[in-house]
């Protein structure tokens, strides 16, 4: 969780100030730490042994933003996490070393300019999009600037090395304590076990004050797993009995994700043993033990009885290793509905996505209004970045554009925070950096710092200021063994100056509405929450209402129960998905300067409003298995919200509702 540094109450601040004052906490990544020191280090010992010191750059380069996207996770999500931005950053090297070859300094402000724009607009995809946007930005301005004698292609090759080989660490070395399981799949096992803590954590918050703060964490919870296990495979379906008994697991939490928020809507406060059985199974997924015999809760009301099943059908997963269990008369299976062990069964086997990502929808993206914000922001700071070094007449000039590159990204943080926080890390950096070059030995003292300022860039990406100082140490040592002069100065001169560029131009009033990128992610949010809700009122989805009394407590699974429960699911999952990522940007968007902030105001109440609306849904999905009707509550809460979102869109600023929605 994000906290403050100084002891100042963050009430008292603006949120363009308390957001650069933010770090985040946890416990240290050491097998992160550890894929830090072997990555950028040795490999410019080996350039530096066979004298090939400015190819050792490159690959320590690679190595280095490799290790930034280095995050927590599986290790097969880690591969496209790293390698996607890694291939780009190739791309733009030798995009940007055969660029500033053959090109003057105004085609190649404008040739740079132009990639800005393409790279700011496929970042709006997502996170793996931004990052190979920045990279390759980043790395265009250091081919077109970085003077080395070696050709565009081996310069790439190196750099894709760089990364390569970090990947290669991060499939092949365990993480310290998960030797006891098959350690290839430590990360989908802590994410799918994270998964069950947050839901006795919700559990045992509810009636209480911190229960919607419990449910936004399931919500981060299931959305980690889910990216977990839904990564790059080789094969459609997943290969090995782990893989498989952590997918069985990861569906199982979902009916108890489902009736947990059920309870949490409904406010009333539980006993404590409630939460016991979600604790106990999330030891089981970390232990790979069975979880043995869980607590029942008191089947009073329809959430409860929801709950209970789902503990029922979980613990027979667990216990007997896949969704569909091995029968005794002792277990109780006839206590479930039939469809709910059949609907975790089909979300295990068939996939945990509903509708994944195909290439019209990305094309959509990537040319909507927030593509088109996102790359002409980026477009205009990073080709004033570069005319204005390339007007300087600077011999290393790339240092000015990269820095703007960072500054800008719009889905990296506010732009005044990272203005602040990345000056203060640049001049920190540099001036540590100067101590350092006074005393230590050539190369190998240099070798070693890069080596230290690896392992610490892990623990640094909790705030952006010490992010930033460690990569400064890290890249003045890497310049300094490719055979340039020590540059702390020149360094922070430029840094200033990025920061003043982005400042100006980041703030020029643009072309067409502001704040595109937030109304794109609450449209695809209000989209989701309205194909959930019209699945759940219409018990298919189809606007039949075929399958609404079937679906009760003891309905069978003929006519599609199975398939209406597991679509249920995705449906809600994306739902929650789309309104974290759109809270997200709104988040971004109400830290920035009054000038920036004001376009998206109001918005975060419209996807308040949809989240107490897809709360309301999923009770309502509850209700409707257990008694197959809704109650005059259910009912009056859908109208009020449904009433409450058309005022709010209407407020401030945003497109109509779809269609149906208030209606609905």
């Amino acid at each position: 969780m994000p906290r403050p540094f100084l002891g100042v109450p963050p009430t008292a601040l603006p949120p363009w100030l308390t957001h650069a004052l933010r770090a985040q906490r946890g416990p240290v990544p050491w097998n992160a730490v550890v894929r830090g020191v072997l990555a950028a280090g040795p490999l410019l010992v080996v350039a530096v042994l066979v004298g090939r010191e400015p190819l050792g750059v490159m690959a320590a380069l690679g190595a280095m933003f490799a290790g930034i996207n280095d995050r927590p996770g599986s290790r097969r999500t880690a591969v496209p996490r790293i390698g996607v931005p890694g291939l780009a950053g190739a791309a733009g090297i030798a995009v940007g070393t055969y660029a500033g070859e053959g090109l003057g300094a105004a085609p190649l402000t404008l040739a740079l300019t132009a990639l800005g724009l393409l790279a700011g607009a496929v970042s709006a995809v997502g996170p793996v999009a931004s990052g190979a946007g920045t990279q390759l930005l980043v790395a265009a301005a250091i081919g077109a600037g970085m003077p080395l004698p070696e050709p565009g292609w081996q310069r790439a090759l190196f750099f894709l090395a760089g990364t390569g080989w970090l990947i290669v660490l991060r499939l092949a070395l365990p993480t310290p304590g998960a030797l006891a399981n098959d350690f290839r799949f430590d990360g989908e096992r802590a994410g799918v076990a994270g998964v069950y803590d947050a839901i006795a954590e919700l559990l045992a918050a509810v009636g209480g004050e911190q229960a919607g703060g419990r449910r936004a964490a399931l919500t981060a919870a299931l959305d980690h797993a889910q990216d977990a296990l839904a990564g790059p495979r080789l094969r459609r379906y997943a290969s090995s009995a782990a893989e498989r008994r952590l997918r069985a697991q990861y569906a199982a939490a979902l009916p108890l994700a489902e009736a947990a928020t059920a309870l949490a809507w409904s406010g009333e406060a539980l006993p404590a043993r409630t939460a016991q059985g979600p604790r106990r199974l999330a030891v089981a997924v970390r232990t790979g033990e069975p979880c043995g015999p869980l607590p029942a809760p008191a089947r009073t009301v329809p959430g409860l009885r929801a709950l209970d099943d789902a503990l029922l059908h979980a613990a027979e997963t667990f216990d007997h290793g896949g969704p569909r269990p091995r029968r005794t008369a002792e277990s109780r299976t006839h206590a479930h509905p039939h469809p709910l062990g059949r609907g975790t069964e089909r979300t295990a086997r068939k996939g945990l996505h509903l509708r994944p990502l195909r290439a019209k929808a990305l094309l959509r993206t990537v040319t909507g209004t927030g593509g088109r914000e996102y790359g002409l922001r980026v477009a205009l700071c990073y080709g004033a970045a570069v005319a204005v070094a390339q007007a300087l007449h600077h011999v290393h000039w790339y240092w000015l554009p990269a820095t703007a590159v960072f500054l800008v990204k719009p889905d990296l943080g506010p732009l005044v925070s990272r203005v602040l926080n990345r000056a203060a890390g640049t001049v920190l950096g540099a001036l540590v950096f100067a101590g350092f070059a006074a005393v230590l030995p050539r190369p190998e003292g240099l070798v070693a710092l890069v080596a230290v300022s690896g392992a610490l860039i892990p623990v640094a990406t909790r705030h952006f200021a010490a992010q930033t100082a460690v990569v400064t140490v890290l890249v003045l040592a890497l310049v300094m063994v490719g055979g340039e002069p020590e540059a702390s100065w020149s360094r922070i001169g430029e840094t200033l100056l990025a920061c003043a560029i982005v400042l100006v131009v980041g703030h020029l009033p643009a072309p067409g509405q502001r704040g595109g990128n937030v109304r794109a992610r609450l449209a695809t949010a209000t989209d989701a929450a309205h194909a959930y809700l019209t699945h759940v009122l219409s018990g298919t989805g189809d606007g039949t209402g075929r399958g609404t009394e079937g679906s009760g407590a003891n309905g069978g699974d003929e006519g599609g129960g199975a398939d209406d429960r597991a679509t249920r699911w995705a449906l809600r999952r994306e739902a929650y998905r789309t309104l974290a990522e759109a809270r997200a940007a709104i988040d971004r968007s109400a830290a920035e300067l009054p000038t920036l902030a004001r376009h998206t105001a109001g918005t975060d109440e419209v996807a308040a409003t949809l989240e107490r609306l897809v709360d309301t849904t999923t009770a309502c999905a509850v209700h409707l298995d257990d008694t197959g009707r809704l109650t005059p509550r259910h009912t009056e809460r859908l109208a009020a919200l449904l009433d409450e979102l058309v005022d709010r869109r209407e407020y401030a600023g945003l497109a109509a509702s779809p269609a149906g929605l208030r209606s609905a």
